[in-house]
């Protein structure tokens, strides 16, 4: 039943009707938990907060299904905005960018192009710009264009992820490269992706320990505090500076644990959303932990003071399904 829920949000992550009604929405269905605001300025004062803490960021203006050069032009033209406000507020913070945002459907050369610029202004700020990495069908483009955009910048770096098959070995050809290490969030086909949860955590901490007795930094990227235990020991055991990593999470999850893993001294950093295309960002995290669907529903037909109240019909429709799959698992559990 776990694997349909998952199959049940990723799809609706990927439905560009529901993600187009929903800019028009305003956060719906808890999103606002998870997604820090609408724009820069709104967001800049949580990242205050955070560096405060001891915690740094990473930014990433969320966007999905850009297909028209105009709108990867605006796309450009916001993470520079980003970086601007970034170095003039003196955060302690770098910026996380999509290339299907910037273009790489449309145009690989287009895309790129928008990268450098971007390259060019984030180096003159010393900023750094991580290439989030998206579905398989984008992996070996991405890997192509990092390794392009290298040869003239080294404040470029991009994700790896423990549940495909082949990120073992693409490690080599990576070893100095600043990466993040995820799990995976896309739903992917068992010729290129572990499905089994054991799998993919024994591939991520075989992939961190690796990383960790190398030379580039790595952003372990885990709410699993399991994951985050055995790694400590890890570093403790081998003398590893903490200089050379860092833990990450994404705003809104376990952030007791956040503070905790900065206070001990651990170089932290938030991974912190924004921007009014939330939907496709939102459905992949509850594909991730389906537990949050009781946020949801009560987001979509209750009030603060647990009033009912209306919504937009293709919202309802959707917290109607979210019921549907909760009732189906609570009967399979009896």
């Amino acid at each position: 039943m776990a694997n349909l829920t998952k199959d049940f949000f990723i799809g609706l992550s990927n439905n560009r009707v529901l993600n187009e009604s929903a800019k028009k929405w305003g956060f719906r269905m808890g999103a606002e938990k998870f997604v820090a605001g609408t724009n820069m300025d709104s967001v800049a004062d949580t990242v205050h907060e955070l560096n405060r803490r001891g915690i740094c960021c990473t930014l990433d203006h969320l966007g999905e299904f850009v297909t028209e050069k105009e709108e990867a032009l605006e796309a450009k033209e916001e993470c520079i905005h980003i970086l601007e406000k970034i170095h003039a507020d003196e955060l302690d913070c770098h910026l996380s960018v999509k290339l299907t945002k910037l273009g790489l459907d449309i145009d690989e050369s287009f895309c790129i192009e928008n990268m450098k610029e971007l390259l060019a202004v984030a180096e003159q700020y010393g900023i750094f710009i991580n290439i989030d990495m998206e579905d398989y069908s984008h992996y070996q483009q991405t890997i192509d264009v990092l390794q392009l955009l290298r040869k003239d910048y080294e404040n470029v770096g991009t994700v790896v992820q423990s549940y495909l098959f082949r990120t073992q070995n693409d490690l080599e050809g990576l070893k100095d490269v600043r990466l993040r290490l995820v799990k995976g969030a896309y739903k992917e086909s068992p010729d290129v992706a572990y499905h089994d949860k054991k799998a993919i955590d024994e591939n991520f901490l075989s992939i961190a320990k690796q990383r960790l007795l190398g030379d580039a930094f790595t952003s372990i990227a885990t709410h699993d505090h399991f994951i985050i235990s055995e790694l400590k020991d890890f570093v403790k055991e081998h003398q590893i500076d903490k200089d050379t990593f860092e833990f990450q999470m994404l705003y809104g999850f376990r952030n007791d644990l956040q503070f905790a893993l900065a206070e001990e001294g651990y170089n932290f950093c938030t991974y912190i959303p924004f921007g009014t295309d939330w939907f496709g960002y939102f459905m992949r995290r509850l594909a991730e932990r389906p537990q949050n669907m009781n946020l949801v529903l009560k987001d979509t037909f209750y009030t603060k003071d647990n009033k009912l109240k209306k919504e937009p019909l293709i919202a309802g429709g959707l917290a109607a399904g979210t019921l549907l799959l909760m009732l189906g698992r609570k009967k399979k559990v009896k």
